[in-house]
């Protein structure tokens, strides 16, 4: 859920090398990736599966983060379709399975599979057949400066409940530091604070309780409870100036640039503040924070259940042939291995997450492997017309314009249209 602008992307040197010749068969490959450190391992497995494979090429193709959810429905019907796309699976993966723009990989990776964690495999299985594969598994929760809590006398390692939470906002804002950044345009940097409320609110039964209608669906008084929660934060204006208007990525930038104490972001910003930084470097290990999402009184969820993606790759009805092939070795243990010891991900291949020497990294992989309940993302899990709304209505709640009551109703009407 990263972005950069297409030039941003060739300017900062980040784009994968497209300007191979011509192969006889070419596997477009469409992307939303940013840190060129990545990218570089990237490029190093391109270079060795075209190695091994005469004849064919991969042809990156970068869109950012909004541009690839808003045009991908539409690439997959057209005859220049990439044959290997981004996923975070959920219901954008089943609609994409019922409208048939897929290709069933059970076969092609049939023993290969068994290599895989099975609850990051079972993120792209459905119906006892496999869709895609997994790539990395990622949390949400708050990052933190600790020069800038220290300055307004916040222990960052005793914010535990939501009131915790609130009180730190209180503290920050009292000595005049901005409490949070976030990308407000993009709407679904605020829907990862709603979605979690709702977690931690109802916990698993609650979400599939919802699913099936059950206590008042997506209108019922835990959903109530937790938006309401959400307008106490956004009551309190806790966010930067403008937020509504923010994007998530310069958003971020200013909580890398010591703008701003905090973010509620997914776990990969460790690594992508420091590459938007206006220094380049952001904050170090000695200087950011993380907590663990907050727990709500009388929540009926556990402490331990998690939000977060389970992300991978999918393979488009009539692509190359050798695309599986590509999409096997891009997902490979010696590959997943380079990207676990450079922090960049917590990895799906059993036993690459060994290689992992970042600290802050060991403790996200420490908290997904304690995880009684991963919860995905709401505007993923429940499809893309649904999640609109979860999105709509958190910016909504943000803004002081909606109610948790208003945005409960709001999402259930949509669910209820859908299903």
């Amino acid at each position: 859920m990263i972005h950069l602008t297409r030039r941003a992307l060739a300017a900062g040197g980040l784009a994968l090398l497209t300007t191979r010749a011509q192969a006889a068969e070419t596997i477009k490959w469409l992307h939303v990736e940013v840190n060129r450190e990545v990218i570089a391992i990237w490029n190093d497995a391109v270079h060795a599966f075209e190695a091994g494979h005469p004849g064919v090429s991969v042809q990156p193709q970068y869109l950012e983060n909004e541009a690839f959810k808003a045009k991908l429905t539409t690439l997959l019907q057209s005859p220049d379709k990439p044959a290997m796309f981004y996923s975070w699976a959920g219901g954008v993966l089943r609609a994409q399975i019922e409208a048939g723009v897929l290709e069933d990989l059970t076969e092609q990776t049939r023993g290969y599979a068994d290599t895989l964690t099975p609850s990051a495999l079972a993120a792209f299985t459905a119906n006892g057949r496999i869709w895609g594969l997994p790539y990395a598994l990622n949390k949400v929760g708050i990052f933190y400066n600790k020069a800038l809590f220290a300055k307004a006398g916040v222990d960052g390692t005793k914010v535990k409940t939501w009131d915790d939470f609130l009180g730190a906002v209180k503290q920050l804002q009292a000595a005049g530091i901005t409490p949070l950044a976030t990308g407000g345009a993009d709407k679904w940097p605020l829907a990862l604070i709603y979605d979690y409320l709702c977690l931690r609110q109802g916990g698993k039964a609650g979400f599939e309780g919802a699913m099936r209608g059950e206590n008042g669906g997506f209108a019922g008084p835990d959903f109530v409870k937790a938006g309401n929660c959400f307008r106490q934060l956004a009551d309190l204006k806790p966010f930067q100036p403008g937020f509504l208007g923010a994007k998530y990525l310069p958003a971020t930038g200013l909580f890398a640039d010591g703008k701003a104490a905090m973010t509620v972001a997914i776990s990969v910003v460790y690594n992508v503040q420091r590459a938007i930084a206006a220094d380049k470097k952001g904050l170090d290990d000695a200087t950011i924070g993380w907590i663990d999402f907050p727990t709500l009184p009388g929540g009926k969820g556990l402490p331990t259940d998690t939000l977060g993606g389970i992300v991978g790759w999918l393979v488009s009805k009539g692509a190359p042939k050798p695309t599986p092939e590509f999409l096997k070795s891009f997902v490979a243990a010696d590959v997943q291995k380079k990207l676990a010891a450079g922090g960049y991900i917590v990895p799906v291949v059993k036993g690459a997450d060994a290689a992992i020497t970042s600290p802050f990294m060991r403790t996200i992989a420490g908290e997904l492997a304690r995880s009684t309940y991963h919860q995905n993302f709401y505007d993923q899990e429940l499809g893309p017309a649904v999640g609109r709304v979860v999105n709509d209505a958190s910016a909504e709640i943000a803004g002081g314009t909606m109610s948790g009551e208003d945005a409960a109703k709001a999402i259930e009407a949509a669910w209820k249209q859908g299903n």
